[in-house]
């Protein structure tokens, strides 16, 4: 009867032989490929660590330079808010200076026109008697030429009051 498994010295031979080749052989791989393969990996670990630093690193130099830029731009916003309150003040005082100005130069023309109508007034006063003594004087003429008689020097004054019309002396 065989069996099927039997230690017999061909098979603890072959079994020895196989262990000492499985041994020279991983060995062999160990040193040629699993080494490299391990120093490229742990490499590539102390790369992967090193980046991840790297980029703790530079999150942080970016979030100084976010505050600083924050910072920076609230500056600016407050110098603006600066300038622009200054400018608001000029334009304020420059529009006082404006109305100022204007308010005197509307006082100058409004006394410039009661001068010119004061002026005016004083022509036509003059113009008036200018008027009442020619008919003063054409009056005397009439009635010097004419009798002394009352009935006549009546219809003189009205004859002339009628040349001068009504209006001259109502007004």
């Amino acid at each position: 009867m065989e069996r099927l498994f039997s230690l017999d010295a061909q098979f603890l031979f072959d079994a020895v032989v196989l262990a000492l080749s499985m041994l020279v052989l991983f060995s062999l791989l160990s040193y040629l490929l699993f080494n490299p393969v391990r120093d490229m990996l742990e490499k590539r670990k102390q790369r992967v660590f090193d980046e991840q630093e790297t980029a703790k690193r530079e999150r942080q130099e970016a979030t100084i330079y976010k505050e600083e830029y924050e910072q920076k731009l609230k500056e600016i916003k407050k110098e603006a808010e600066e300038i622009l309150s200054e400018a608001r003040k000029k334009a304020m005082k420059n529009e006082a200076k404006i109305v100022a100005e204007a308010k005197e130069e509307a006082a100058r023309i409004m006394e410039r026109a009661n001068a010119e109508i004061e002026l005016e007034k004083k022509h036509a006063l003059d113009d008036m008697k200018q008027e009442m003594i020619a008919i003063a004087t054409m009056m005397a003429q009439k009635v010097v030429t004419a009798s002394i008689d009352t009935k006549v020097q009546e219809g003189l004054i009205e004859e002339t009051l009628k040349e001068m019309g009504e209006q001259t002396w109502q007004s």
